[in-house]
């Protein structure tokens, strides 16, 4: 059970809602530790982010849209005020807990800032699933929290931790907002695992902020997905295909037997379904193959059935096979030769442009689709690991030590789904890069202008940077075409590198350049007191001049002002400075009131409010400025 003593540092409506949560209905997830786990995200300290130019690449364009950071992920999702809430969708791969593949400090329980990175947990550690759950909780919290409301997460896991994950999005994001359980195919080659069981498939649960307002694009058609439709009656509204007459779900008053004009059977929605199509319509397009219909009780259990009126003969089945003889048969039919169930067209030139992502597994023998509550990819769809492999090793060449990598087609297709032309893509466990390389190569390949944030960490300890000797490099490549095997392509863009800092300190702050002190005092100024339920949102648009002070603003419409060009520029809020700011918040339709940073304050005036830099930062970073700065490193 948790530390009850905990309880008193909770807000009430965090209290409020777990009250809820323990008494009202519906299933909840309980592991050891959650109360706690639940606060983890407010206590995150942001960090500032230093840029490495050495690491960066691309043009200057692409490198002011696209960022790769390296350091811890919560860290990094805390430091990313400037993009709470910008988020159109985080894709993503966290650690599978296969064994030693992600580390666990137990003092993160209370405090999150611990610089101490833990031990791997091991596939034999009795507490491994409940270690894994208190790793991935907060952080699911703060990927949420980055979301827009029409924003999707998108999250890649194997069996082994699907019904843990499973229950924590359902829980984080409400069940109602699940969009997809997606099962894709990740080797061709089927090879026995524990118990006999051959495990070709792993899957991703894809979850919206809020069901309403997220959208699901459709993919483009291709002749493959064309192929299945003909016209064997000569109809003259084109080509078309078997259509099912059954829905997946149940009603009562779609729940009643059909009689065939062909040979007088009975026909039932398949399985636990129910006919898709109002009562009169159905009776209309059978009384086209020649014989009239009526309702009758026939003691099945059922709803009155559609039977013929004047019962089945000969002169029945002459009249619907004379029909079948004829071109543009009904709506509904039963098979070319008459013989079958009854079953619906469906015309192509009804169809998008696109292909609607659809819900069923492919089944290659029969090529017939068998409807599941889950939507399948085979590898052709959504290449397999071992594709993903292969492309990282002809990008960067061997020796890069992954094994499973996740293919770009699969990434570019969720990226596809969910993501606006012009939309912004978050992976928090960035490892290779795959994703931001799937936004690259959409980039090129289609005219679209998205952007990617990703978020590294790798195995420091070991000397082991991903982000710097994988992550980056990878995306370099992809950018500059200069695959390791010679056969790249350059794709264009761009990316800034930026690291974590470990140390947090005046000397650090008053260094910084401009953009570096933007997203710190965002940061600072939404992680405290009455400010931190702050809508900040980002008022620069790249198609315009940028403000010179404005950097944001809050959820009572209130500017935030940043006096900073760089060291050794003005940084003083003076009176020429003070008109300035006006000026901006007057075009931004923005109220009186000015939350101004910068070193000095030369000015008295009651509508400013003034935070000074380096101490006011600090002093919201949690760090008590007149005895010492927080660092974590020595």
């Amino acid at each position: 059970m948790d530390d009850v003593t905990e309880l008193e540092s909770l807000p009430v409506e965090q209290l409020i809602e777990m009250i809820r949560e323990k008494t009202g209905a519906g299933v909840n997830l309980s592991f050891p530790g959650k109360v706690l786990v639940r606060q983890i995200g407010r206590r995150v300290r942001p960090r500032n982010q230093r840029t490495v130019k050495a690491l960066s690449a691309g043009d200057e364009r692409g490198r002011s849209r696209n960022l790769v950071i390296e350091g811890d992920n919560l860290q990094a999702l805390a430091s990313l005020y400037r993009e709470r809430g910008q988020i159109d969708m985080i894709l993503t791969d966290p650690p599978y807990n296969t064994g030693g593949d992600f580390r666990y400090n137990d003092k993160w329980d209370k405090d999150p800032n611990d610089p101490d990175m833990g031990e791997f947990v091991g596939s034999d550690d009795p507490a491994k699933h409940t270690k894994w759950m208190k790793f991935m909780y907060p952080r699911l919290q703060m990927m949420r929290a980055m979301l827009k409301p029409s924003g999707v997460l998108a999250i890649c896991i194997d069996s082994r931790e699907l019904f843990h994950l499973g229950q924590m999005l359902d829980e984080l994001f409400g069940e109602e907002n699940r969009l997809a359980i997606i099962n894709w195919q990740k080797t061709a080659a089927p090879r026995s695992d524990k118990g006999g069981v051959t495990t070709t498939t792993e899957y991703v649960l894809v979850y919206a902020k809020s069901i309403a307002r997220a959208k699901t694009a459709s993919m483009e058609r291709t002749d493959s997905d064309n192929r299945r439709y003909g016209n064997p009656d000569n109809d003259s509204r084109g080509l078309w295909r078997e259509g099912n007459l059954t829905a997946r779900t149940w009603a009562e008053s779609g729940d009643f037997a059909i009689q065939s004009p062909f040979t007088g059977e009975m026909h039932y929605p398949a399985g636990e379904g129910a006919w898709r199509h109002p009562k009169r319509n159905i009776r209309e397009w059978l009384e086209e193959w020649g014989s009239e219909y009526r309702e009758k009780d026939i003691a099945d259990g059922k709803v009155k059935a559609l039977v013929l009126k004047d019962g089945f003969d000969a002169g029945t089945a002459e009249r619907a096979n004379k029909r079948l003889e004829e071109p543009e048969w009904p709506f509904i039919w039963f098979g070319r030769d008459g013989q079958g169930r009854p079953r619906t067209k469906t015309y192509l030139e009804k169809l998008k442009k696109g292909k609607v992502p659809v819900t069923y597994w492919a089944d290659q023998e029969l090529d017939l689709p068998v409807e599941l509550g889950s939507t399948s990819w085979d590898f052709e769809e959504s290449g397999r690991s071992s594709d993903g492999s292969s492309e990282l090793t002809a990008i960067v060449g061997k020796g890069h030590g992954f094994t499973t990598v996740k293919p770009l087609k699969l990434m570019m297709k969720l990226i596809q789904l969910w993501v606006p032309d012009r939309g912004t893509v978050l992976d928090p466990f960035a490892g290779s890069g795959t994703t931001g390389h799937a936004v690259l190569a959409l980039n090129s390949t289609s005219g679209s202008d998205r952007r990617f944030i990703l978020v590294e960490q790798g195995r420091p300890e070991r000397g082991d940077s991903y982000a710097r000797e994988l992550t980056a490099d990878r995306l370099a490549r992809a950018i500059s075409g200069d695959w390791a095997n010679g056969d790249g392509r350059a794709l264009g863009g761009g990316f800034t590198f930026k690291k974590l800092e470990k140390k947090v300190d005046a000397k650090t702050l008053l260094l910084m350049e401009r953009d570096e002190m933007i997203d710190t005092v965002i940061a600072s100024h939404s992680s405290t007191g009455s400010r931190r339920m702050a809508v900040l949102i980002p008022l620069v648009d790249e198609d315009e001049e940028p403000y010179t002070y404005l950097v944001a603003k809050n959820a009572s419409n209130e500017g935030i002002y940043l006096v900073w060009s760089g060291a050794g520029s003005n940084t003083d809020l003076t009176e020429e400075v003070y008109e300035a700011i006006t000026e901006e918040a007057d075009a931004a339709g923005l109220a009186d009131v000015y939350h101004v940073y910068s070193r000095r304050n030369l000015i008295v005036t009651d509508d400013v409010i003034w935070y000074q830099i380096p101490d006011r930062i600090l002093s919201d970073f949690g760090l008590d400025v007149r005895t010492e700065s927080f660092t974590e490193e020595g």
